[in-house]
């Protein structure tokens, strides 16, 4: 390959305490999480809609959040996040978790999920970062950490008045595809992605449907280009699994998933004057792209372990029972004393990084990113190396469980029938 090589003047801007690189629902809890310890913060996101894939990227979905058996498991900013996502817009909340009330049973119970609108949520986080107080920039790229060493001293930017250049005590990345961290030198890891694209539309019937039920959400009906599930299930033989960090792979899945979907379209609504396409995901729906390869790499065989380092505890999402600590050691690497990712970058694999990868735990690891770097500016410390009953202390004051307790581990014969994992890959 060639390379060519250039220089320039960059502007320095103000500095901050901690910059947060990606405004999904993790970069954003950690934003909160950060500005609510004392920090300045800023927040970068290369679109003009905050929330990331939950909202322009249209999973507008909290999995379920409980362990199946009518127990919330994962709370924290996550309940904060909800209800910030319902409280404008429709939501598909069950009956019994209305009025978010743990609800014991040794039956198998309806789960703690919720479906919203994702343009409103999007308007509402908006509206809570410029609440909070956190500097907020859109329309732009964290495009380079500036090293020194292993060592970051601040982010270069790409936006609409060129390069930019912030200093800042801590960098948290959560751009989700680990962009700056692999720009740093951070060790990581690719991971594959599936032939899905999805969207929404709407259509006569649905019109019909909502004006019956005076619910917004009725108006919805599915409408997608490439549409394999989380296991691969159908994946055409003759397209490619995506890892999702180049240009040209996120060209020719978009362009691959557009011209479906509108084939899609044209052969379940034949009647053009009968359906409208309402939104298309401006962003790449990829699960798992890159992340770090941490200190510490969470895995399905985890599951009902305790770790000394927990910064959250969480429920699998597509099968009861499962329960899950999530260690710190997953969102750093020691060698870099400043750097901590948070969200789908997390460090998971196989099927774990399936558990990490989803909104509510997003959220989560967010939340722990963003106390953890104002903890190490206060303590003056490595990321890596923050007072870690502090750090618990902190988190378990704003609500987080840290560890689960043992009493809801299955027995043994509850567990014999439990539904196996089915390999990511």
């Amino acid at each position: 390959m060639a390379y060519i090589q250039f220089s320039e003047q960059i502007p320095e801007k103000q500095g901050y305490d901690v910059i947060v690189a990606g405004a999904g629902v993790a970069g954003i809890a950690a934003a909160v999480a950060a500005r609510r310890a004392g920090k300045s913060v800023l927040l970068l996101e290369k679109a003009t809609q905050l929330g990331g894939l939950a909202t322009i990227g249209l999973i507008n979905y909290f999995v379920p959040m409980c362990n199946g058996r009518g127990v919330q498991i994962i709370k924290g900013l996550c309940d904060e996040f909800i209800d910030l996502s319902i409280r404008d817009g429709f939501d598909t909340l069950p009956e019994v978790w209305k009025e978010r009330k743990d609800h014991p049973t040794k039956e198998k119970s309806v789960r703690f999920a919720t479906q919203y609108s994702p343009t409103i949520f999007s308007l509402a986080l908006t509206d809570l970062i410029v609440s909070e107080g956190i500097t907020l920039l859109v329309d732009c790229v964290a495009a380079n950490p500036v090293m020194d060493g292993t060592h970051c001293k601040g982010v270069i930017i790409q936006g609409k008045a060129g390069r930019e250049y912030y200093p800042c005590g801590v960098v948290v990345d959560a751009t989700g595809d680990s962009d700056l961290l692999e720009r740093a030198g951070v060790p990581t890891v690719l991971g594959k992605n599936y032939f899905s694209y999805f969207g929404s539309c709407a259509t006569l019937e649905s019109c019909e449907r909502v004006t019956k039920s005076r619910n917004i959400h009725d108006l919805y009906s599915g409408i997608s280009g490439g549409n394999i599930n989380l296991y691969g299930d159908r994946q055409p033989a003759d397209v490619p699994l995506y890892k999702g960090v180049t240009p040209e792979e996120v060209s020719d899945y978009t362009i691959r998933n557009q011209r479906l979907m509108l084939k899609n379209l044209r052969e379940k609504y034949p009647d053009r004057f009968s359906r409208e396409i309402i939104s298309l995901p401006i962003m790449p729906q990829f699960r798992t792209t890159r992340r770090i390869d941490g200190d510490y790499t969470l895995s399905a065989d985890d599951a009902f372990k305790h770790f000394d380092d927990s910064v959250c505890a969480v429920n699998d999402f597509d099968r009861s029972d499962y329960l899950y600590e999530v260690p710190y050691r997953t969102l750093v690497h020691h060698s870099f004393d400043n750097l901590i990712t948070a969200g789908r970058s997390a460090a998971g694999e196989g099927y774990a990084w399936d558990i990490l990868r989803v909104i509510p735990p997003a959220i989560l690891t967010g939340q722990a990113a963003g106390e953890a770097a104002a903890l190490a500016l206060e303590e003056k410390t490595a990321i890596a190396s923050v007072t870690i009953p502090e750090l618990q202390r902190r988190l378990a004051n704003n609500k987080m469980m840290i560890h689960f307790d043992d009493a809801l581990i299955p027995p043994p014969e509850i567990m014999a029938e439990a539904e196996p994992v089915n390999n990511h890959f």
